[in-house]
């Protein structure tokens, strides 16, 4: 594909939601790779307003028309879980490269069905799991396979957010464990998806999965919403490698603390962590502890990490990063990361972690 790849986005509007927030900039800055020719919204209404906004020049209230336009190479399906039903696979069956927000579906299974499919069609895919491409979660995976600190004994994650007790009833899929966009798949997946290409995915684990905010409030009624989902995720186990790893998700209160993750090796100690409790757009700040017992070192980003919208929020950066890494794999058939590959490794462990706390047994991923 030697031209500008053409894109359509589903899921685009004219004023608010993640694909106008992150995606619209994103693109904006990559017009070498990219032209949005193509937008649908859930009117013609709204998706005309889109278009306006996004400069495309087709717009449809039938997200099924602009798969199957001539024009549209790659479709963005930027609206969540629970009303994409049947538009990956739509994507992959009309032949269009795709990029899927996460989650990419329920369950690993129903993901591996995706990846096989786009392998098949011929097709690149890329999945929304774009913190990995964090300027400091490069630094901090690079000087780890570089042996800043030697060999890694043992690494642990924790992530903690703060969470309201009135939510709007737009959000209250988040709370329903059937839903596939609870703390579980969206803190648990961007998160562990992240760490994972630090220090390596887990081979064997043991999870418990509890609820300690059994009610949230509607903001719209004042009526109640029972809990269903987990809002603590605890997970202990073997990386790869052999290092212990613990892992702790903490939701709920008045304050969260953001991100800290450790790496504990024979010569010495890495940690990242963050200044707010941002889940995809955090500033973090990475320092080192050799074995001398010197005070730790604050480490500053390396040139050569900066990414190329360094002035954009990090989320715009990080999308950006995947859509160029995206454009080249399409070009060239290299592989590349975050792809559905990604995603299915990332549904694989998060059923594990689900299976173990159900069962109350240790699981091993393969």
């Amino acid at each position: 594909m030697a031209g500008r790849i053409r894109v359509g986005v589903v899921g685009a509007h004219a004023e608010r939601g993640w694909g106008r927030a992150v995606h619209l900039p994103a693109l904006a800055a990559s017009r070498d790779d990219y032209e949005i020719v193509a937008v649908a919204g859930t009117s013609q209404q709204s998706a005309d307003a889109a278009a306006g906004v996004w400069g495309a020049r087709h717009a449809f209230a039938d997200a099924q028309k602009l798969m199957e336009h001539p024009e549209v190479d790659l479709v963005t399906i930027a609206v969540q879980l629970p009303q994409r039903d049947g538009l990956v696979d739509a994507a992959i069956t009309a032949g269009k490269h795709v990029y899927s927000e996460w989650p990419l579906a329920l369950d690993a299974g129903t993901a591996e069905r995706f990846r096989a499919g786009a392998e098949a069609a011929g097709v690149r895919a890329a999945i929304g799991l774009q913190s990995r491409h964090h300027p400091m979660v490069r630094y901090l995976r690079d000087l780890v396979t570089e042996g800043a600190v030697g060999e890694v004994l043992s690494s642990s994650l924790s992530y903690s957010i703060a969470s309201p007790e009135v939510w709007s009833q737009r959000y209250a899929a988040l709370f329903d464990a059937t839903k596939g966009v609870n703390h579980v798949a969206v803190v648990g997946g961007h998160s562990l998806d992240m760490y994972g290409s630090i220090v390596g995915g887990f081979a064997e684990l043991s999870a418990t999965l509890t609820t300690r905010t059994s009610t949230i409030t509607l903001q719209e009624t004042g009526e109640p919403l029972a809990v269903t989902s987990p809002d603590q995720i605890v997970v202990s186990g073997l990386l790869e490698s052999g290092a212990a790893s613990s892992v702790h998700f903490m939701t709920g209160g008045p304050r969260g603390d953001g991100f800290r993750i450790e790496v504990h090796g024979r010569a010495g100690r890495l940690v990242l962590h963050s200044t707010d409790d941002s889940l995809v757009g955090p500033e973090f700040v990475l320092t080192l502890a050799k074995a001398n017992g010197a005070p730790a070192e604050t480490l500053v980003l390396p040139s050569r990490y900066v990414p190329v919208l360094a002035t954009a929020p990090v989320p715009v950066s990080n999308v950006h990063r995947v859509y160029a890494d995206l454009a080249r794999a399409i070009r060239t058939g290299e592989p590349f990361d975050p792809s559905f590959a990604t995603a299915v490794r990332t549904h694989r462990l998060l059923d594990a972690i689900k299976d173990s706390a159900a069962m109350g047994e240790r699981r091993r991923l393969g």
